[in-house]
């Protein structure tokens, strides 16, 4: 493992360019995508959880996140994300415990989400998750995930208030960025990002405006959350439907990678 510093993440939500993070699931992925001219990798919970045999939602051992997270960081040598789903734990006494391996591990930021809890809730996960990477002596960029427009949690003329004070909230508690799937008229970004004093992470999403029109309206992040995973895993089903329908050899070697290239790119 390379160390990364995480003053080089926190650096990447302060430049003129909008990050762009096409999520990874696993060590080859991550590779794969760092390879492709990624500035930093960030996980999908939802592509980690499945390649891991779990559904997504804290349904995931934290050990076998923090393991996940010391295979990425041997790998790569730009700055990891992991998606901590929500700590793991509905106590928030916990979340340190879960929290202190994968920043063993490398990682310099992460993802923490409100999901079906209450604001209050993150909140307190949020102040744990700090004091965790504060004794370990990282500064942890710790992006708070809100689902207010995911879960269409009250009425759509009331989600752009209740966005921001979760913000709010959440900054107030310790966190560096808001992330906010779901999130795509383009009215509620300016409006979001216009009182939100942090870094704004979107999430692709059908009918979300292109990156260049993002910057313009001053998100600072765009993730691809589950889109390829769910593409490839698509895929992997199709292949394999036809193969046991036919034996047929053809369509695994069309549009394939190399064999010699994926070689290239895990030889150490």
């Amino acid at each position: 493992m390379v160390p990364q510093s995480s003053t080089s993440f926190h650096g990447l939500h302060r430049q003129k360019d909008i990050l762009i993070l096409p999520n990874a699931w696993d060590a080859g992925s991550a590779k794969l995508i760092e390879d492709a001219g990624a500035k930093a990798i960030a996980t999908s919970s939802a592509g980690v959880a499945w390649a891991l045999g779990y559904p997504d939602g804290d349904a995931l051992p934290p050990r076998m996140l923090a393991d996940l997270t010391a295979k990425i960081t041997d790998v790569i040598r730009i700055p990891l994300s992991m998606d901590f789903e929500g700590a793991y734990t509905k106590n928030p006494s916990k979340v340190g415990e879960n929290l202190k391996p994968i920043i063993d591990a490398g990682a310099v930021g992460i993802n923490i989400e409100d999901g079906e809890g209450t604001p209050e809730l993150l909140a307190k996960k949020i102040e744990k998750a700090r004091k965790a990477a504060q004794s370990d002596g990282v500064n942890l960029f710790i992006n708070a995930r809100t689902d207010v427009y995911l879960q269409e949690i009250g009425s759509p003329e009331s989600r752009v208030g209740e966005t921001i004070d979760r913000a709010s909230r959440y900054r107030d508690s310790g966190a560096d960025g808001i992330f906010v799937p779901g999130l795509c008229e383009p009215a509620d970004i300016e409006a979001i990002v216009s009182e939100i004093k942090m870094p704004v992470n979107v999430m692709a999403y059908p009918g979300l405006p292109s990156a260049k029109e993002l910057k313009k309206l001053g998100v600072h992040r765009l993730s691809s959350g589950t889109g390829i995973p769910q593409m490839i895993w698509n895929r992997v089903a199709e292949l394999a439907t036809d193969f046991l329908a036919t034996g047929d050899s053809k369509p695994m070697f069309k549009n394939s990678m190399a064999y010699s290239k994926l070689q290239e790119l895990f030889t150490r």
